[in-house]
């Protein structure tokens, strides 16, 4: 594992944090590979069933590192490309993982750092944390999924003007606004994300991917073909090892003992 990224493994979850303190953890090519390569791994990892990501020091992320990319020659540079292939395939992996991801956003998240995190499934911030769409100010548009997550979090005013202003909101404008799940004091931000992930990876973990599958299909899904999904991975979780647990625990009055497996 690069540098820049490291992964540790807990009791049925890995921690991933990004690790450039130094630069507020602005992304590299090399540093967006490397975390690419941490959640495929943990993908593959049957020990692993959730994931925490977060950042080292100070900052979660504060977006690419425009030193890292000949971003200054505009003839000739093609950001479009370092998308495709660097923030694309990343973020489409987050949002499709099979296992439940957290997110610590423990300072400022700024322009592909913010988008990061809120592809996350549930996010926590810590008080002190901000979140701003910082494109426009370099003449750039949002990226990282930002035009996609963002109205679906936020509504299509609120995204707009953040999006068109990169205006800085604080963690508790966030969460009111239901862009993030909770904000919580700074002290106490890994202790609550943690618990938080140890949780996840106790419970029906291949279950807990069917419902991220129905909850993004829905966007783009009109009712009948929802409802119509909502059967299928029913049927699919009606079946599932965890689900006879699930059941038999709730009979016998007791706590569940999920494999996280189908």
């Amino acid at each position: 594992m690069d540098a820049d990224i490291r992964s540790e493994a807990r009791d049925a979850y890995r921690v991933i944090t990004l690790n450039r303190p130094e630069k507020l953890n602005a992304t590299t090519a090399t540093m967006l590979r490397a975390l690419r390569r941490a959640f495929e791994e943990a993908a593959a990892d049957r020990a692993c069933r959730a994931i925490l990501l977060t950042g080292a020091g100070r900052g979660f992320c504060a977006g690419q590192d425009l030193g890292a990319v000949n971003m200054l020659d505009a003839a000739n540079a093609d950001l479009g490309a370092l998308v495709e292939e660097l923030y694309n395939p990343l973020i489409r992996l987050i949002r499709t993982h099979p296992l439940p991801v957290v997110c610590a956003v423990n300072g400022i998240a700024a322009g592909a750092g913010a988008n990061l995190a809120l592809a996350c499934d549930i996010v926590l911030a810590a008080r002190s944390a901000a979140f701003v769409q910082a494109f426009a100010r370099i003449a750039l548009i949002p990226d990282a999924g930002g035009t996609w997550i963002l109205p679906r979090l936020v509504g299509d005013a609120r995204a707009r003007a953040l999006a068109l202003l990169a205006e800085k909101i604080s963690a508790e404008q966030a969460a009111e606004w239901g862009m993030i799940w909770r904000v919580i004091d700074d002290a106490a931000l890994m202790t609550e994300a943690e618990t938080m992930a140890a949780y996840l990876a106790a419970q029906p973990t291949a279950t807990l991917g069917l419902i991220k599958r129905a909850l993004n299909a829905s966007p783009t899904n009109d009712l009948d073909a929802q409802l119509a999904l909502e059967r299928d991975l029913q049927r699919e979780a009606g079946r599932s090892g965890d689900y006879a647990e699930g059941a038999r625990a709730f009979l016998e009055k007791r706590p569940p003992r999920f494999s996280g497996r189908m």
